[in-house]
């Protein structure tokens, strides 16, 4: 098993590529703290988990407070004693929204669990790493935050930053033996949709445009089976770059 005895973060994991991840990190032998701020939906992952041999612990929380951040790196320690992966998945859409219209609620809010609830994990996960002289840590970014036009200005900006964040930890830290890649997913099968209402209909329009040049949307599993990748040893000569996981839809 590729992560055997090693323990993992993951949040977002109630749904979609967080609960895909989780649930092969486990089957490759990881302790997974999943986190999500919906705890019967978390609850339902560790008892998959469970079921098929894992081990797993919920922490119920908002990836845009500090406190909670800290409390799910917190419970990792606790509860098994280290931390080796931290996978910051959860995330939020922006309906659209194009920069005409943003406000500064829906660009603060996008912001807060996109690209800020990231940096605090990381920030706190860091000193474990150094203290152990190894980490990895596995961002999901978005071809959203490669392009212009996936979405609105508010989830477009926060991804580039993500992407931005992956690049400089990676290299800063990379002689510590702390590694740090992302993912820019194209389209997956996700309910990431369900973050979406009242879209801005210019903004959908523009967004839209390119949809026909997709050759397909993603599944879960798929996306998966890449942090899989970036957390084991088979990608230990790969930091602070994204790998672009959208069967080819931005290579046009």
């Amino acid at each position: 098993m590729k992560l055997q005895n090693k323990v993992a973060i993951v949040t977002g994991a109630g749904s979609g590529m967080g609960r895909a991840i989780a649930l092969l990190f486990a089957k490759e032998g990881a302790k997974v703290v999943v986190s999500d701020i919906n705890l019967e939906t978390l609850n339902k992952v560790v008892t998959e988990i469970t079921f098929g041999g894992g081990i797993a612990t919920a922490v119920m929380g908002n990836v845009a407070k500090e406190q909670d951040i800290q409390n799910i790196v917190d419970t990792a320690i606790n509860t098994y004693g280290t931390l080796d992966i931290l996978v910051n998945n959860a995330g939020i859409m922006d309906n659209f929204v194009p920069a005409a219209e943003v406000t500064d609620e829906l660009w603060e809010r996008v912001f807060a669990v996109n690209i800020t609830g990231p940096m605090r994990a990381t920030r706190k996960a860091l000193p474990i790493f150094i203290k152990k002289g190894a980490g990895i840590i596995v961002n999901i970014a978005s071809a959203g935050g490669l392009l212009g036009s996936r979405a609105g200005v508010s989830y477009t900006a926060s991804k580039h930053a993500v992407i931005g964040l992956t690049k400089n930890v990676g290299f800063q830290y990379a002689k510590l033996g702390i590694r740090c890649n992302a993912i820019a997913p194209g389209a997956v099968n996700t309910n990431i949709g369900k973050t979406i209402y009242n879209p801005s209909q210019f903004g959908m329009e523009r967004a839209m445009a390119g949809m026909n040049l997709n050759p397909r949307v993603g599944e879960p599993e798929e996306i998966a089976r890449v942090a899989l990748f970036l957390a084991c040893d088979d990608s230990s000569f790969i930091n602070g770059t994204v790998i672009t996981a959208d069967s080819g839809w931005t290579a046009y």
